[in-house]
Protein backbone atom coordinates (compact mmCIF):
# COMPACT_ATOMS: atom_id res chain seq x y z
CA UNK A 1 0.00 0.00 0.00
CA UNK A 2 1.54 3.67 -1.23
CA UNK A 3 2.05 6.08 1.63
CA UNK A 4 1.60 9.43 0.73
CA UNK A 5 4.90 11.67 1.74
CA UNK A 6 3.81 14.58 3.53
CA UNK A 7 4.70 18.17 2.14
CA UNK A 8 7.03 20.77 3.00
CA UNK A 9 3.59 22.25 4.60
CA UNK A 10 2.51 19.41 6.43
CA UNK A 11 5.80 17.94 8.35
CA UNK A 12 5.83 17.93 11.67
CA UNK A 13 8.91 20.24 13.32
CA UNK A 14 11.48 18.29 14.88
CA UNK A 15 11.93 17.77 18.37
CA UNK A 16 14.03 20.63 19.57
CA UNK A 17 17.25 19.46 21.70
CA UNK A 18 17.90 20.48 24.94
CA UNK A 19 20.27 23.83 24.55
CA UNK A 20 23.09 24.10 26.94
CA UNK A 21 22.08 26.90 29.40
CA UNK A 22 24.50 29.77 30.01
CA UNK A 23 26.10 30.04 33.13
CA UNK A 24 23.98 32.24 35.63
CA UNK A 25 26.19 35.54 36.33
CA UNK A 26 23.58 36.30 38.98
CA UNK A 27 24.88 36.78 42.32
CA UNK A 28 24.27 34.47 45.01
CA UNK A 29 22.55 36.35 47.65
CA UNK A 30 20.74 37.06 50.83
CA UNK A 31 17.77 40.15 51.60
CA UNK A 32 15.66 40.35 54.23
CA UNK A 33 13.63 43.38 55.21
CA UNK A 34 16.70 46.43 55.22
CA UNK A 35 19.18 44.22 54.39
CA UNK A 36 21.22 42.57 51.59
CA UNK A 37 24.11 40.66 51.18
CA UNK A 38 25.20 39.64 47.94
CA UNK A 39 28.60 37.82 46.36
CA UNK A 40 29.40 37.69 42.42
CA UNK A 41 31.46 37.25 39.63
CA UNK A 42 29.58 40.55 37.85
CA UNK A 43 30.67 44.21 37.54
CA UNK A 44 29.77 45.98 40.55
CA UNK A 45 27.32 48.73 40.26
CA UNK A 46 26.58 51.45 42.70
CA UNK A 47 22.78 52.57 41.12
CA UNK A 48 21.62 48.97 42.38
CA UNK A 49 23.87 48.91 45.65
CA UNK A 50 22.46 52.24 46.77
CA UNK A 51 19.22 52.11 45.77
CA UNK A 52 19.14 48.76 47.76
CA UNK A 53 18.81 50.94 50.89
CA UNK A 54 16.82 54.07 49.80
CA UNK A 55 14.44 54.75 52.27
CA UNK A 56 11.61 58.02 52.42
CA UNK A 57 12.78 58.36 55.87
CA UNK A 58 16.99 58.34 55.31
CA UNK A 59 18.54 61.80 55.52
CA UNK A 60 22.05 60.27 54.01
CA UNK A 61 23.28 57.15 52.14
CA UNK A 62 27.11 56.47 52.50
CA UNK A 63 28.84 54.42 50.39
CA UNK A 64 32.10 52.67 50.25
CA UNK A 65 34.12 51.47 47.37
CA UNK A 66 36.81 49.02 47.77
CA UNK A 67 38.99 48.93 44.42
CA UNK A 68 42.08 47.51 43.16
CA UNK A 69 44.75 49.51 43.39
CA UNK A 70 48.44 48.62 40.92
CA UNK A 71 50.74 48.81 43.65
CA UNK A 72 51.92 47.43 47.41
CA UNK A 73 54.83 47.41 49.13
CA UNK A 74 56.52 48.68 46.32
CA UNK A 75 55.64 45.65 43.96
CA UNK A 76 53.62 45.97 41.20
CA UNK A 77 49.95 44.43 41.22
CA UNK A 78 48.55 43.16 37.88
CA UNK A 79 45.51 42.43 39.35
CA UNK A 80 43.50 41.30 42.31
CA UNK A 81 41.47 37.51 42.92
CA UNK A 82 38.86 36.69 45.11
CA UNK A 83 37.91 33.40 46.42
CA UNK A 84 35.69 32.34 49.11
CA UNK A 85 33.21 29.83 50.77
CA UNK A 86 30.26 31.26 49.79
CA UNK A 87 27.62 29.30 51.84
CA UNK A 88 29.61 30.92 54.88
CA UNK A 89 30.61 33.81 53.64
CA UNK A 90 27.16 35.08 52.92
CA UNK A 91 25.99 34.05 56.23
CA UNK A 92 28.70 35.86 58.06
CA UNK A 93 27.71 39.30 56.02
CA UNK A 94 24.34 38.71 57.11
CA UNK A 95 25.05 38.54 61.11
CA UNK A 96 27.59 41.73 60.81
CA UNK A 97 24.71 43.55 58.86
CA UNK A 98 21.86 42.65 60.76
CA UNK A 99 24.18 43.87 63.77
CA UNK A 100 25.17 47.04 62.42
CA UNK A 101 21.65 47.55 61.23
CA UNK A 102 20.28 47.53 65.18
CA UNK A 103 23.63 49.22 66.74
CA UNK A 104 23.19 52.48 64.23
CA UNK A 105 19.83 52.40 63.97
CA UNK A 106 19.73 52.53 59.97
CA UNK A 107 17.35 52.05 57.87
CA UNK A 108 19.01 49.74 55.01
CA UNK A 109 22.79 48.26 54.80
CA UNK A 110 23.27 46.38 51.80
CA UNK A 111 27.09 44.46 51.35
CA UNK A 112 28.40 43.00 47.97
CA UNK A 113 31.51 41.88 47.55
CA UNK A 114 33.07 40.88 43.90
CA UNK A 115 34.92 37.25 43.66
CA UNK A 116 36.86 36.65 40.70
CA UNK A 117 39.68 38.40 38.77
CA UNK A 118 39.39 41.92 39.69
CA UNK A 119 41.53 44.04 37.30
CA UNK A 120 43.36 47.26 38.57
CA UNK A 121 40.89 50.31 39.45
CA UNK A 122 37.68 48.07 39.81
CA UNK A 123 35.51 47.31 42.55
CA UNK A 124 35.54 44.45 44.77
CA UNK A 125 33.63 45.44 47.60
CA UNK A 126 30.31 47.85 47.99
CA UNK A 127 29.06 48.53 51.22
CA UNK A 128 26.10 50.83 51.20
CA UNK A 129 24.04 52.40 54.18
CA UNK A 130 21.15 54.75 54.70
CA UNK A 131 20.37 56.63 58.16
CA UNK A 132 17.98 59.53 59.19
CA UNK A 133 21.67 61.15 60.07
CA UNK A 134 24.75 61.29 58.43
CA UNK A 135 27.03 60.51 61.25
CA UNK A 136 25.47 57.16 62.17
CA UNK A 137 25.86 56.59 58.58
CA UNK A 138 29.13 57.28 58.07
CA UNK A 139 30.23 55.33 61.62
CA UNK A 140 28.19 52.57 60.47
CA UNK A 141 29.67 51.96 56.81
CA UNK A 142 33.21 52.15 58.40
CA UNK A 143 32.49 49.55 60.94
CA UNK A 144 30.80 47.48 58.24
CA UNK A 145 33.94 47.26 56.37
CA UNK A 146 36.05 46.40 59.46
CA UNK A 147 33.83 43.93 59.96
CA UNK A 148 33.67 42.03 56.78
CA UNK A 149 37.45 42.08 56.29
CA UNK A 150 38.05 40.83 60.06
CA UNK A 151 35.12 38.37 59.77
CA UNK A 152 33.94 37.44 56.00
CA UNK A 153 35.37 34.22 54.37
CA UNK A 154 37.08 35.64 51.18
CA UNK A 155 40.30 34.78 50.40
CA UNK A 156 42.41 37.47 48.44
CA UNK A 157 45.59 36.21 45.68
CA UNK A 158 47.85 39.60 44.79
CA UNK A 159 49.09 38.67 41.13
CA UNK A 160 52.53 40.76 40.50
CA UNK A 161 54.32 41.17 38.23
CA UNK A 162 57.65 39.95 36.58
CA UNK A 163 59.02 36.95 38.95
CA UNK A 164 56.88 38.18 42.01
CA UNK A 165 53.90 35.40 41.53
CA UNK A 166 50.59 35.09 43.48
CA UNK A 167 50.13 35.73 47.16
CA UNK A 168 47.28 34.72 48.89
CA UNK A 169 47.03 37.57 51.60
CA UNK A 170 45.17 36.86 55.00
CA UNK A 171 46.48 39.51 57.12
CA UNK A 172 44.96 43.03 57.62
CA UNK A 173 46.37 46.49 56.22
CA UNK A 174 49.26 47.35 55.28
CA UNK A 175 50.85 44.05 56.62
CA UNK A 176 53.74 42.45 53.94
CA UNK A 177 51.59 39.82 52.29
CA UNK A 178 52.64 35.59 53.01
CA UNK A 179 52.14 32.80 51.15
CA UNK A 180 49.25 31.14 52.61
CA UNK A 181 47.67 27.87 51.39
CA UNK A 182 44.74 28.09 49.06
CA UNK A 183 41.22 27.51 51.32
CA UNK A 184 39.80 24.38 50.63
CA UNK A 185 35.81 23.92 50.99
CA UNK A 186 34.34 23.95 54.07
CA UNK A 187 37.41 25.39 55.91
CA UNK A 188 36.71 28.79 57.66
CA UNK A 189 40.26 29.93 57.66
CA UNK A 190 43.85 30.19 55.38
CA UNK A 191 47.00 28.92 56.96
CA UNK A 192 48.76 31.58 58.34
CA UNK A 193 45.64 33.20 60.43
CA UNK A 194 46.70 31.74 63.99
CA UNK A 195 48.98 34.48 64.08
CA UNK A 196 45.90 37.17 64.23
CA UNK A 197 44.51 36.25 67.18
CA UNK A 198 42.33 34.01 66.01
CA UNK A 199 40.42 36.43 64.38
CA UNK A 200 38.23 35.22 61.18
CA UNK A 201 39.86 37.72 58.99
CA UNK A 202 40.02 36.09 55.71
CA UNK A 203 41.86 39.27 53.59
CA UNK A 204 43.50 42.47 53.15
CA UNK A 205 42.05 45.67 51.24
CA UNK A 206 45.70 47.25 51.51
CA UNK A 207 45.38 48.28 48.00
CA UNK A 208 42.45 49.98 47.89
CA UNK A 209 43.72 52.67 49.69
Amino acid sequence: MATQQPTQGDEHPRAQQPQPQPQSSDPTEISEPSIYVALTHDHLSYQSTIDRVRSPEAGAIVVFAGTTRNNFNSLPVQHLSYTSYAPLALRTMLTICRSILTKHGLKGIAMVHRLGVVPIGEESILIAVSSPHRQAAWRAGEEALEECKAKVEVWKREEFGGEGGGVWRANRDGAIGVKVDEPRIGEGKGKGDEDEGGNGGRKDYGEEK
